[in-house]
């Protein structure tokens, strides 16, 4: 339903501009918000996020975003989190120190380490996601297509084994889920040029 409106979650961390280029290229409405009330009331909201883990939960906590987000789960609305959007909706994240998070999925966030890797942290630019067939994020992707990245840390694998994808840099990692009506991408579709484009066309469609 193209009709309607997306709500990016404005909380002065997030890649705004690329995400606005991005949901208006495929001919939706967008707006950006910072307001818990406006940010509730909407049928697709957006939590993007770039930096800190805790000065992001800092920020969502100060300004009440932690309930808006809540209440949009809650409602049956949709969510789609992406990289530190991602991580946020987690436990525990071991950032700087360890810190909360909004506790949506169970699992904790972690840095990647030199010795699981062999590899630079951090992880950056494009790398292979591999998905179950049926994935309906991806349909039209072949499993293996190449997304954006850009993170040090990554959320866990706990208790997850369906509609994932897992992306191998030098051990493999969650980098992506589905969970009811919660859409979660550790890498950037934004940045992931038409193959990007494809997935966020399929999130709209989904909703």
């Amino acid at each position: 339903m193209k009709n309607r409106t997306v709500t990016i979650i404005d909380y002065g961390m997030g890649n705004i501009g690329s995400l606005f280029n991005a949901f208006n290229y495929l001919g939706v409405k967008v707006r950006i918000s910072s307001k818990p009330n406006v940010i509730e009331k909407s049928h697709i909201a957006i939590l993007p996020g770039v930096g800190s883990f805790h000065k992001a939960m800092k920020i969502i906590k100060k300004n009440s975003i932690d309930n808006a987000i809540k209440n949009i789960i809650q409602k049956g609305d949709y969510l789609f989190c992406i990289c530190l959007g991602m991580q946020l909706l987690a436990s525990k994240s071991f950032e700087e120190k360890p810190t909360k998070g909004l506790g949506i999925i169970s699992n904790k966030v972690k840095k990647f380490t030199l010795k699981e890797t062999k590899n630079k942290i951090p992880h950056v630019g494009f790398n292979q996601v591999f998905f179950d067939k049926g994935n309906k994020l991806f349909k039209g992707l072949q499993s293996g297509t190449d997304f954006y990245f850009v993170h040090s840390y990554r959320m866990l694998p706990e208790n997850m084994s369906k509609n994932i994808s897992k992306t191998d840099y030098g051990i493999k990692f969650l980098s992506s889920f589905v969970k009811d009506n919660i859409y979660a991408t550790q890498f950037h579709p934004e940045k992931s040029q038409s193959n990007g484009i494809k997935l966020l066309d399929n999130f709209l469609n989904i909703t």
